[in-house]
């Protein structure tokens, strides 16, 4: 789970920038659309908006986010440029080149807008530090029972070029053994979109990640070697395999800093919501809009068994990505 997620779960900013930008006043009055010349006014477009279940959901965020907002004021918590910079950097490095933006498109997230709920991320995460502690005993102890899923299996790396006939692919396994060139054959050749600007780059995989044909075929052959053509369910491939990983068994040292980083996050996804529930319990939060007025009832001051059973956020997870065509 990357951490931008997880904020943007914590926090309810995942999709809310579009939900706010179309509840906003800032487009005035006048018309929004016209269809054969019947017109949609703003103030139609955003009466519907408002009577959805979305508007609860986008002022319920707003709410919250001026609720930790205030409380880094009050708290002279400080979140400088650079720790907000050196957060991205690190979840940027979790994806490939190009990804994490993509994600964040379809969140409909501005890069100011992705600052700042990291930035209200970094000011959580020092609100609940003291409830939260992860020893040296409990990594070890983690680390005992869960051993296994540190393990790496076997991987290779690997380009392909997917065609749809095997005349076609004669023909590039042909060019390749003369010494052709992977880039240019791959953009004149594959039908795969997701790596023919790559030189047929698939990166590494391991076993089950591909189709059994593709798979038994890049595991089978050589470093350096060029085989196929490779039917599959989606064409012809000639593949080459470019590098070879053993499985790995990991070792505590390798590990520990990761299951660390892991403990901490379950302790504070418990630690959050009860910090939240709080600053709600303890505001004063006026709903002037009768359609609103049931959404910020009450709330009961939390006590430490609540805290016990207060859910993590859910977060939706982020999709993996994976070699297209194979």
């Amino acid at each position: 789970m990357s951490r931008i997620l997880r904020a943007a779960a914590v926090l309810g900013t995942a999709g809310l920038c579009a939900s706010l930008a179309a509840c906003s006043p800032g487009g005035g009055g006048g018309n929004i659309a016209s269809v054969n010349g019947q017109n949609i006014t703003h103030a139609d477009f955003d009466r519907r908006l408002e009577a959805s279940p979305t508007a609860k959901q986008v002022l319920n965020q707003m709410v919250q986010q001026k609720l930790i907002d205030e409380y880094a004021q009050d708290k002279h918590l400080t979140i400088t440029q650079a720790q907000i910079d050196k957060r991205e950097t690190e979840i940027r490095a979790k994806y490939p080149p190009g990804q994490f933006d993509t994600i964040v498109k379809q969140q409909g997230l501005t890069e100011q807008e992705v600052q700042n709920i990291l930035r209200q991320q970094l000011v959580l995460e020092q609100a609940v530090a003291p409830q939260v502690h992860v020893s040296d005993a409990d990594v070890k102890n983690f680390f005992t029972k869960n051993h296994a899923q540190f393990d790496k299996p076997e991987q290779v790396r690997a380009r392909h070029i997917l065609v749809a006939d095997p005349q076609t692919a004669a023909i590039v396994m042909a060019k390749l053994k003369a010494g052709g060139s992977w880039d240019a054959l791959a953009k004149q050749y594959s039908t795969d979109p997701s790596s023919k600007e790559k030189g047929g780059e698939l990166g590494f995989f391991g076993k089950g990640q591909m189709v059994p044909a593709f798979q038994n075929a890049a595991f089978a052959a050589k470093v350096g070697a060029i085989v196929g053509p490779v039917k599959s369910p989606f064409g012809y491939h000639v593949i080459q395999v470019e590098e070879k990983k053993p499985p790995t068994t990991a070792s505590f040292a390798s590990v520990q800093d990761q299951i660390k980083q892991q403990l901490t996050q379950q302790q504070e996804g418990q630690a959050v919501p009860l910090f939240l529930q709080q600053l709600r319990s303890q505001a004063t939060i006026a709903v002037y809009d009768d359609r609103y007025k049931d959404l910020f009832p009450p709330l009961p001051s939390p006590t430490p068994t609540a805290a016990a059973a207060a859910p993590a956020p859910a977060a939706t997870p982020l999709p993996t990505p994976s070699p297209s065509g194979t």
